[in-house]
């Protein structure tokens, strides 16, 4: 596996292949169900519960990253850990893309990055 690709899926349907994540967080932007992209936060609101997940493999070069913001995943709000041997934070999980109508510059200059837990 080269990496992987990401599908907003509704609940109810089984993947041949690849593997559903529940539980996420967006922080600094917010999910839109009716466009099935980005969209900006809501004011006052600094979490959005992101949807089921479908994670499928796929070929690297087969995937493209136009029209997505490559968001890192992270454990935990703090963004930091030690260095491990990969180069990566241990805090780091994986990136996923995912769609935007925005360019990917403006979800990185707002720190946008989704989230395993939050610190409550």
């Amino acid at each position: 596996i080269d990496s992987l690709i990401l599908m907003i899926i509704s609940s109810g349907i089984n993947a041949e292949y690849g593997a559903y994540v529940k539980g996420l967080y967006l922080e600094a932007a917010r999910w839109d169900g009716k466009k099935m992209s980005l969209a900006e936060s809501n004011p006052k609101v600094l979490y959005d519960v992101v949807p089921v997940i479908w994670l499928k493999p796929a070929i690297k070069t087969e995937i493209s990253t136009e029209g997505k913001y490559v968001s890192p995943v992270y454990k935990t709000s703090a963004r930091q850990g030690q260095l491990s041997t990969t180069g990566h934070s241990t805090n780091f999980v994986l990136a996923i893309n995912l769609p935007t109508i925005k360019p990917q510059k403006h979800w990185v200059l707002r720190g946008t990055c989704l989230l395993c837990s939050l610190d409550d």
